[in-house]
């Protein structure tokens, strides 16, 4: 009806101060009681279109921001589940009534958690314009058409992660680094001068800062992890799986039970990570190595959910089988981010080889491992790959001899395609 008025020009005033509330709607009624056909109606997209699944829309409206987030059309108060002293529940509590405006309800975020009224007045105003900004488009406005958008990508990352430890944020896109600059000016315009501008003819960003290298190594279908384990994560239309491998790796543990239960522990911070760096969602089973001690299998999980606490999305752990099997179920709102990791072979037209900057990385996790239980090792690889570890000073190889004080062999050979 709000919504209805404002289109039509008859409601100037947004604040909802005065605007009668509708009772509830029976939500296992008929919508056709509710809607017609080529009614107008203002909806939120809640959920972004995954794979054959088209968006999922809600007319239940909410404006998130740093601290806040602001319900219209309500008017309740509730705090973050994660906040858990009730002393700092209480005291937000009775901050945010004592600035809510009528008519709106609010959601108060983990963040802010010891935060000051004038900081969550600023925020609530910030979210109050935005409101008004959009009901001012409405009686001009065409369906379909947006009419509030979300901050950009960029944005609307630090305004989820960014604290007082930020030290430097680095930018090479002009248009990017002012609207980052903006947006700092407005949640900690202390913070401002942390925001750079990178310009360089010679060294791409992602080269200078290595984050190249950690791309192709975090977002493969195979991801290494320390002590020679690896991780091989596949997607499929029903759910992910990750299983989890110890390696060719020397067992040094008193039995294979400890070895186990160490390649685990290793495992459970990587899946918690992957999860978060690719935003994957859904069901995901996770094939840990099996264990037979259900002290173990405990450990594992409880060590699990720890590493999993920080994720801002809502998820749900499962106990280990007895198999090693492990279910999550995480909110899903947008695809996983899924990156190409390998490149083309430049030996077969259509074929793809794995990234050449991980070519090292791969040989030194090797050479770490047999050196242990070896004292000499000889390594036959493509001419190209073996001037790349024996040129320069000091070299690869020589990097490798002041570290394990063993001397490693390497042979060029012509046979060898290349990376082999």
């Amino acid at each position: 009806k709000f919504i209805k008025l404002v289109s039509a020009g008859k409601i100037k005033d947004f604040s909802l101060k005065s605007f009668p509330f509708e009772k509830e709607i029976d939500k296992d009624g008929v919508i056709t009681d509710v809607i017609s056909a080529n009614q107008s109606i203002l909806v939120q997209v809640v959920k972004e279109p995954i794979s054959t699944k088209g968006p999922r829309i809600s007319s239940e409206l909410s404006l998130a921001g740093r601290f806040i987030v602001l319900v219209p059309f309500s008017d309740r108060v509730s705090i973050s589940q994660k906040i858990e002293s009730k002393e700092e529940k209480d005291r937000l509590k009775r901050l945010v009534q004592s600035i809510r405006p009528k008519g709106f309800g609010v959601i108060v975020r983990t963040v802010a958690e010891g935060k000051k009224v004038a900081e969550l007045d600023k925020d609530l105003q910030n979210l109050l314009s935005r409101w008004t900004a959009m009901c001012k488009k409405l009686p001009t406005a065409h369906h379909p058409s947006k009419v509030l958008g979300e901050l950009n990508r960029a944005s609307s990352i630090l305004r989820d992660v960014f604290n007082d430890t930020f030290t430097g944020i680095h930018i090479d896109d002009e248009e990017l680094y002012n609207e980052t600059k903006d947006y700092l000016q407005e949640i900690a315009p202390s913070k401002q001068s942390i925001v750079k501008f990178y310009q360089s003819n010679d060294t791409p960003i992602f080269e200078k800062y290595n984050i190249e290298r950690q791309i192709k190594t975090s977002f493969g279908k195979t991801v290494s992890m320390s002590k020679g384990a690896y991780l091989i994560i596949e997607h499929t239309e029903a759910l992910h799986v990750i299983d989890v491998n110890s390696g060719n790796r020397s067992n040094k543990a008193t039995n294979q039970e400890d070895t186990a239960l160490e390649v685990n522990m290793i495992a459970a911070a990587e899946v918690a990570r992957q999860l978060r760096l690719r935003d994957m969602g859904g069901i995901i089973v996770v094939d840990f190595i099996d264990m037979s001690n259900p002290e173990n299998r405990k450990t594992l999980y409880e060590f699990l959910r720890d590493e999993m606490s920080d994720d801002k999305a809502k998820h749900k752990i499962l106990p280990p089988s007895k198999f090693g099997l492990v279910q999550i179920t995480r909110q899903r709102v947008r695809p996983e981010v899924n990156i190409k990791t390998r490149e083309e072979d430049p030996n077969n037209e259509n074929g793809e080889i794995e990234a050449p900057i991980l070519i090292v990385d791969k040989i030194s996790s090797d050479i770490e491992r047999i050196l242990k239980v070896h004292k000499k090792i000889v390594l036959n690889a493509h001419p190209f790959v073996a001037a790349y570890l024996t040129k320069g000073f000091p070299s690869l190889r020589s990097k490798w001899f002041f570290e394990y004080k063993k001397w490693v062999k390497i042979i060029p050979r012509d046979a060898y395609t290349f990376l082999e």
